[in-house]
């Protein structure tokens, strides 16, 4: 991991613990991450590093489909409002993501819940792909964990050569936990984000954490990979990373604050189009 990546990851961690006023000038990019378990905004500078951002548990989308409307767009609206009255800046265009493999109505579906929030959509790209974007993999393999599903983008000298996406994530392991201890759905949840409490529950969860790793060997079986790279909230659960190396037989790593990957990554995209239309203007 190279230091830019982990400043950048450094500086999104304390951004979205921040609530005050933040300095705003040139070119913003903003990403917005609709994830089955957490809905994600991020604010960038020309610069790409992180200048505000607001992540919370939300229940809008199931398996990279929108299953509220009404409530996701709620949602973003109000997290762009916050964050322009931090900013002091109005916002006006986000990219966002798809899982790979889900339709072209429910990618649309995702355009529309931007565009009802206010904000006009600049790009789509796939999870795995807006990770990429960030992680600046030139050859393997980048994993990205949500809540209902495991999105695989297999990368060749830079390049996404194969994406997939089948379900199992970070939800898996929440039921897995409400089941075995007979506790609700939301108090498994909160159980999963405890750090403290990983090694005690990492044997029940390991099973999950194994077929997570049967997904990606199936999917990465005709490539020839030296390294995968796990993002996503999932992922900064103790252990992921060895039970995946275990079962894939391939180097695991999992890049400090694996929650912020993909929507930091988006985030970069509308910064790539930004650029582009700036470009095309002069």
């Amino acid at each position: 991991m190279n230091s830019r990546l982990l400043e950048i990851l450094d500086r999104a961690d304390q951004v979205v613990q921040e609530t005050g006023p933040v300095r705003a000038e040139g070119r913003l990019s903003v990403g917005v991450d609709l994830g089955t378990a957490y809905t994600v905004m991020f604010v960038l500078d020309e610069e790409g590093t992180p200048l505000a951002g607001e992540y919370h548990f939300a229940q809008v989308v199931r398996d990279g489909v929108v299953v509220d409307f009404l409530g996701a767009t709620d949602l973003v609206r109000s997290m762009k409002e916050r964050l322009e009255a931090r900013l002091g800046r109005e916002l006006e265009s986000a990219a966002t993501s798809y899982p790979p493999g889900v339709s072209p109505g429910e990618v649309r579906a995702v355009k529309y819940v931007l565009e009802s929030a206010g904000l006009s959509c600049s790009t789509l790209i796939d999870e795995p792909s807006a990770a990429n974007t960030l992680l600046q993999v030139d050859q393997g393999v980048v994993v990205d964990v949500g809540g209902g599903t495991t999105g695989i983008a297999v990368i060749d000298q830079g390049e996404v050569v194969y994406t997939a996406d089948e379900p199992t994530g970070g939800t898996h392991f929440s039921l897995v936990l409400a089941g075995a201890r007979k506790i609700s759905f939301d108090q498994a949840e909160a159980l999963k984000t405890d750090p403290s409490r990983h090694r005690e529950l990492f044997p029940l969860v390991r099973p999950v954490m194994e077929k997570i790793g049967s997904i990606i060997s199936s999917h990465i079986a005709p490539f020839q990979v030296d390294r995968v790279y796990l993002v996503g909230g999932t992922c900064s659960f103790e252990g992921m990373a060895g039970v995946v190396q275990a079962a894939t037989g391939v180097e695991t790593l999992v890049p400090g604050n694996p929650l912020f990957v993909t929507p930091l990554g988006i985030a970069l995209n509308d910064g790539v189009q930004t650029l582009a239309l700036a470009e095309r203007n002069n």
